[in-house]
């Protein structure tokens, strides 16, 4: 089966190295991050759209794709627009591009960013309007922001809670692992293997023709060549602190800032990128979402994944990479 009527590739693109929340990147939002990255990719070839996506919104701008684009001083023939679905916006992103190839489009440049570091402030709906009808008066009543409280913000004070149910990701995987008695020791090795493993590419090559340095920062900030067993072992746990807790600083996603792209097209698309670009056919894709109340918030990979597998007579183990 195959979703699409005609052939749909993704090839390899570039990214930007990874920083740690608060640390080298943390002076860009999430367009001066992209722009550098976008014009490394347009210099191989001009594609015929862009997407792009940021999770997190800006009340300075409506249309990401369409700022990154102009600021990178590209064709601004290029149709250009956004995507944005929490974690996975980079991949709806590319899944919106390939439905639109074809015709005269044949090659989308896709990707986002998302620079934590830079959390957008901004005011709840009654702070709001009270400062708006202040600042209507003659003169303008500058002086009622000195009155706003932590109440009246809208930010993550609370490490990226959801807004629904005013709790972080953490908060909801420790239920996950205990639902599904994923151990501290698993969680710590899978976490130690996932440090090893990005040192040991590093340190091979692997991400030379992968990863655009900055000038802030070269490299991703945050493996560890210095990582240990005794190490993750030793640290409390970050989240939930009754004594039944699992998860820790050090093996959990930590805050990250960074852009990443890559390329949707058509075989006509393919023919315009450099040769030798890895390119892998998209067959099909599956779109999921699970009621976080009972499920848990991260949780629709795992019922998209067997759908996905299902629907093609393949099982897990039938997949290398």
């Amino acid at each position: 089966m195959q979703r699409s009527h005609k052939k749909i590739f993704v090839a390899s693109g570039l990214r930007t190295p990874f920083g740690r929340g608060g640390g080298a990147l943390a002076d860009h939002d999430a367009i001066s991050l992209s722009v550098p990255l976008v014009q490394a990719m347009a210099a191989k070839t001009r594609p015929d759209l862009f997407v792009w996506g940021t999770v997190i919104p800006s009340l300075g701008w409506s249309n990401i794709g369409r700022e990154v684009w102009l600021d990178a001083k590209l064709d601004p023939t290029v149709p250009t627009f956004s995507a944005v679905l929490a974690r996975s916006t980079s991949m709806i992103a590319a899944f919106a591009a390939a439905g639109m190839l074809g015709g005269s489009v044949d090659l989308a440049l896709v990707g986002g960013a998302q620079v934590m570091s830079n959390p957008p402030i901004g005011l709840k709906l009654d702070a709001s309007k009270r400062i708006v009808k202040l600042f209507r008066t003659d003169p303008p009543a500058a002086a009622a922001l000195q009155a706003l409280t932590a109440d009246d913000l809208t930010l993550p004070v609370k490490g990226w809670a959801n807004r629904i149910t005013g709790r972080t990701m953490g908060d909801h995987m420790e239920e996950t692992s205990q639902q599904w008695g994923i151990t501290r020791e698993a969680q710590n090795d899978w976490a130690l293997k996932s440090h090893q493993r990005a040192v040991a590419g590093w340190e091979r090559g692997f991400f030379d023709d992968l990863v655009i340095p900055l000038s802030e920062l070269a490299r991703d900030a945050n493996p560890r060549a210095d990582n240990s067993a005794e190490k993750l072992a030793a640290l409390p746990p970050a989240f939930d602190k009754s004594g039944k807790g699992s998860l820790t600083a050090g093996n959990s996603s930590p805050i990250t800032d960074g852009a990443a792209a890559c390329w949707v097209a058509t075989e006509q698309g393919l023919a315009r990128l450099p040769e030798g670009t890895r390119h892998a056919e998209l067959v099909d894709h599956e779109i999921v979402a699970v009621d976080h109340g009972v499920d848990g918030l991260l949780m629709a990979p795992s019922f998209a994944i067997p759908r996905l597998l299902a629907r093609h007579g393949l099982r897990y183990e039938d997949i290398a990479l």
